[in-house]
């Protein structure tokens, strides 16, 4: 294995476990920690990926939005939302990228308590969510975004 292709392979398994620990429904403190730092480490070692694309930092910051926005901590959930929106409208990507940019910032907005914003950026993550062609792709998109939705009502 060469070094690109370890880094490759460290930032997939942390952002999967990562991931798992998103899942989780129940976390102690010392699992959000973990949770944290593997999408940290995640997204440093796609950054040391020679040839990563511009999906590639998207997720990644989504992915640290959601654990941010989970844990509490509203400064950074906002700040990686608003680098997964710039990375993914500035390289014009897919509908979905730039969807789950605003649904993480409707988190984010959300866990701030600026319900009128977060509302804003649920709608602009339903438009874009209305715009991807794959259901595969656009049913969790949709899914995640219902579950905000269902957050103004309680």
């Amino acid at each position: 294995m060469n070094e690109q292709e370890f880094h490759q392979s460290i930032a997939k398994k942390c952002f999967n476990e990562s991931w798992n620990l998103i899942e989780k429904e129940s976390r102690s403190e010392a699992e959000d920690e973990e949770m944290r730092r593997l999408s940290e480490v995640s997204f440093w070692h796609w950054m040391q990926v020679e040839d990563h694309t511009a999906e590639n930092l998207s997720i990644g910051y989504w992915q640290l939005s959601r654990v941010y926005a989970i844990s509490g901590r509203y400064r950074l959930a906002y700040y990686y939302a608003d680098q997964c929106i710039e990375v993914s409208e500035k390289k014009n990507l897919a509908p979905f990228y730039i969807g789950y940019g605003y649904e993480a910032q409707a988190r984010a907005y959300l866990l701030g308590e600026r319900v009128e914003d977060a509302k804003t950026a649920l709608n602009k993550a339903y438009e874009f969510a209305g715009a991807v062609a794959d259901l595969d792709w656009k049913q969790p998109l949709v899914a995640d975004l219902d579950q905000i939705q269902e957050l103004f009502s309680e």
